[in-house]
């Protein structure tokens, strides 16, 4: 084999491999939001998780990238170390499919229809395609879809490129003396391990192995235990992604190594030993691409209906690996875990759970604090600070971890959603801010000893009333992410700047008659300005919901628009906002 040939060698595997890439990632961008919804559906049953893994790692066609996935999740305490294994064992079996699009590279016929099938044949035109879309297309979805087509493409020309340049190897007598050393299974197993762990993608291993298949210098003796080792070698990925992971996180890598390792320890001794009994005449002929395809699938559905059974001892096995430290483990839980961004989908989703709870503590922190001004107690103030410190946290690490999404392969509905969550995510914290200081105004009253007037008591009664009515309405439509319940938010926030203002005029009329004084003046100020921009932020946050949902985030023009050119809807909202919180 001279250089030219090793040099058209790597360049197939790096084709092979770029093709997988693209593949995988348009794959995941396509699918979008749908592999989180499926997850939140999932339930303890063991035969939904593992028909749930098999179909996920069929869409993203990635073994490695799923287990990395629920590595992510079960140490954001998002999911069970039970639900993970069976959805491990499903993964497995779902990576076959890529083996299946390979093996068409094997086809040899005349008949038209087959060669139709031959990615020489079909390849050009799906390229063709992909191309097109990803250069006409408006919507991005479809030009998602024309990169899966161009990604499939160049997949199938590197198989090409890597089938070509191995066809000398066949006239070399040393390089069919180096596979039958693989015909010994410890040797096999550790190669196929070896080289799997170095790419990090058993799909991939496969598809080379498929390649030096073409030489017809490989034989059923020599592939299997060298796809059995495959499978062990991809699980290096989830084992590196599992360091600084709690517990249960790695409990997760070690049940997928267990389960590779034990289907090794379990089928390839019943092989030699059925092949002594039988004598399987085809165990020293060549395999093809196809019986490479056919050989895979069946190692993992027979390790998988042999194991499955046996879910709960991996499991406990693998709690016996890796033991507790005590009865109970301490570790923090880390919902925003970053080994989720190997499939953005998800990673956003749960970005979005986190900025809901993170509107739920603001919500919940402005009303303690409102209600700290008609009776204020330190233990309640104190907590309203706390609350007001984890905020911060959140849109530190939310924010931070929102912008290393951002340089993700999204979905057009996902990059949206990443983009909402970058604007709300800081009204979120403001609202905390306000919160705050409405503590703060309340703490002045109280060591004071001073208090407002019956009527001014009334009126700012009706005005907490609307803020915690605009603030409840925009934490419910960003939960639900009801975006007719956040075009209501406008109206009301007008409401409320209008009840601001009249509650001034009447406070400046009771100073001039002096029933009140300028003291209270000043925290009156204070607390209407507080009110104001809560209501100021729960507009933006609603805003950025509705732009979110049009693509579009030109917060002054939509507010410009809205304002200046009222619809009948939005007046009829106004009005019955007007009417709900009319001062007496």
């Amino acid at each position: 084999m001279d250089l030219f040939s090793v040099i058209a060698l790597l360049g197939g595997l790096a084709l092979f491999l770029y093709g997988m890439h693209v593949l995988s990632e348009g794959l995941e961008k396509v699918a979008g939001g749908k592999i989180e919804g499926i997850l939140q559906k999932l339930t303890s049953n063991r035969l939904k998780g593992l028909l749930l893994g098999l179909g996920i790692t069929a869409v993203i066609q990635s073994s490695s990238a799923v287990t990395v996935m629920l590595v992510g999740l079960v140490n954001s305490g998002i999911m069970q170390l039970s639900q993970a294994v069976s959805i491990t064992m499903g993964s497995n079996v779902g990576t076959t499919v890529t083996a299946w699009f390979l093996s068409l590279s094997g086809i040899e016929s005349d008949a038209f229809l087959l060669r139709l099938l031959k990615p020489s044949s079909f390849s050009p035109i799906v390229a063709f395609i992909g191309i097109l879309m990803i250069m006409i297309a408006k919507r991005q979805r479809k030009k998602d879809i024309g990169s899966i087509l161009v990604g499939f493409a160049v997949l199938m020309y590197g198989m090409e490129f890597m089938s070509d340049s191995v066809e000398p190897l066949a006239e070399i007598p040393q390089f069919a003396s180096i596979l039958t050393a693989f015909s010994n299974p410890i040797l096999g197993v550790i190669a196929g391990a070896i080289f799997t762990a170095i790419i990090q993608s058993s799909s991939a291993s496969v598809g080379v192995l498929q390649a030096l298949s073409m030489t017809g210098q490989i034989t059923y003796s020599s592939a299997i235990p060298i796809i059995m080792g495959q499978n062990i070698g991809t699980c290096i990925t989830a084992l590196i992604s599992s360091i600084g992971a709690n517990k249960n996180a790695r409990r997760v890598a070690i049940v997928h190594l267990l389960f590779n390792c034990m289907g090794t320890l379990i089928i390839l001794p019943i092989w030699y030993v059925a092949d002594v009994i039988v004598d399987f005449s085809f165990a020293g002929s060549s395999v093809t691409p196809f019986s490479i395809a056919v050989v895979h699938s069946i190692f993992n559905v027979l390790n998988t209906v042999i194991l499955f059974p046996f879910s709960k001892l991996l499991e406990k096995t693998a709690c016996l690996i890796i033991k507790d430290e005590g009865s109970v483990e301490k570790a923090e839980v880390e919902v925003l875990d970053e080994r989720l961004l190997t499939v953005p989908s998800i990673a956003v989703g749960k970005a979005m759970d986190s900025a809901k709870t993170m509107a739920r503590l603001a919500e919940g922190s402005v009303t303690e604090a409102l209600g700290l001004i008609e009776k204020y107690k330190e233990e309640k103030a104190s907590a309203v600070i706390d609350t007001e410190s984890v905020i911060d946290g959140y849109e530190d690490k939310l924010g931070t971890y929102l912008l290393k999404l951002s340089g993700c392969p999204l979905s057009e509905k996902d990059s949206n959603n990443v983009s909402m969550l970058l604007h709300i995510i800081t009204d979120l914290e403001r609202i905390g801010d306000h919160a705050e200081n409405v503590v703060d105004v309340a703490k002045e009253m109280y060591d004071k000893s001073i208090s407002f007037s019956s009527e001014a008591r009334i009126e700012l009664d009706t005005l907490s009333k609307a803020v915690s009515e605009i603030l409840h309405n925009t934490v419910t439509a960003l939960d639900s992410e009801n975006l007719e319940l956040a075009r209501g938010i406008e109206p009301l926030e007008q409401v409320i700047d209008t009840l601001t203002t009249e509650i001034r005029t009447r406070h400046i009329s009771r100073l001039q008659k002096g029933n009140c004084t300028i003291e209270l003046g000043f925290v009156l100020t204070d607390l209407l300005t507080n009110c104001e921009r809560i209501s100021d932020h729960c507009s933006n946050i609603a805003v950025a919901m509705i732009e979110a949902e049009r693509g579009s985030f030109d917060t002054h023009e939509y507010l410009h628009t809205v304002k200046t050119q009222p619809d009948s809807e939005f007046t009829e909202q106004f009005n019955r906002w007007h009417k709900k919180f009319e001062l007496e």
